[in-house]
């Protein structure tokens, strides 16, 4: 049965689309499963950071055909809810992909912060070569993150990207060796210092990059950031933090 599984240890959450029959498809309804369940991450006080995977072998190969070919407008949007909701999620994002990520897929894997690659990753648009046009955010997603030239090469003439490629061109930040257990694992130590980060700073400053990477000039980034980091020296967390730094410090002399 399509479903979405959620698993926190450790203040970080694993989301794992779960299709693996159909290749994690995404239909409306798995789409808004995905969307309930980086909701529930986001409320749940105990989550810092978000890895996101399908079930092997494919990460997702995008959109269910046949829901995509009875869509219109409105099931479209229900079809971009799951990866949406990644895409705004305010915490730390990591997709751990180990297979294909395709059409909508691969809009998932943007979606995210950070990408690792497994060896049988696979970055593939396939847009066109299926006789739709990219939806989704897709073109603006992936240009910001490889450039125009390479999303180019990828949307317009059907270039697919394999793990060592994704790294070379800046769409994954590794390749991970393994099996999909492995992926996952490095997935979440790669989260691990966000775990240990107080959750609303965590927020904030991914709020502030977010801002900052519109902005045009290093003063408007200055101020943008000057009113947070001002709040946080204010914050237990931070005077706990002072303390326990100042006190390593004293130790070493």
């Amino acid at each position: 049965m399509p479903e979405v599984l959620l698993d926190r240890s450790d203040r970080v959450a694993v989301i794992t689309v779960h299709d693996p029959d159909r290749r994690n498809a995404l239909t409306p309804d798995l789409s808004d499963r995905l969307a309930d369940a980086v909701r529930a991450c986001e409320r749940d006080e105990e989550v810092n950071a978000v890895v996101v995977t399908g079930a092997p072998p494919a990460f997702c190969a995008g959109a269910d055909l046949t829901a995509l070919g009875e869509a219109r407008e409105e099931g479209l949007r229900r079809i971009y809810a799951g990866f949406l909701a990644v895409a705004d999620c305010s915490l730390p994002t990591i997709a751990a992909v180990g297979g294909a990520a395709v059409g909508a897929g691969l809009n998932l894997a943007l979606a995210c912060d950070v990408r690792l690659a497994g060896p049988r990753a696979r970055f593939d648009a396939r847009f066109l070569q299926l006789g739709i046009h990219p939806g989704g955010g897709m073109t603006w997603m992936l240009q910001r993150l490889v450039g125009p030239q390479t999303a180019a090469a990828m949307t317009l003439l059907g270039q697919a990207l394999d793990a060592d490629a994704a790294v070379r061109r800046g769409l994954a930040w590794e390749r991970v060796d393994g099996g999909h257990d492995e992926l996952v694992a490095a997935a979440v130590a790669l989260a691990r210092a966000a775990a240990e980060a107080p959750r609303e700073l965590l927020r904030t400053t991914k709020g502030t990059m977010r801002t900052t990477a519109a902005l045009t000039s290093r003063a408007q980034a200055v101020d943008t950031e000057l009113v947070p980091q001002v709040a946080s020296i204010a914050t237990p967390e931070f005077a706990a933090k002072l303390q326990a730094m100042k006190a390593r410090i004293s130790g070493r002399g």
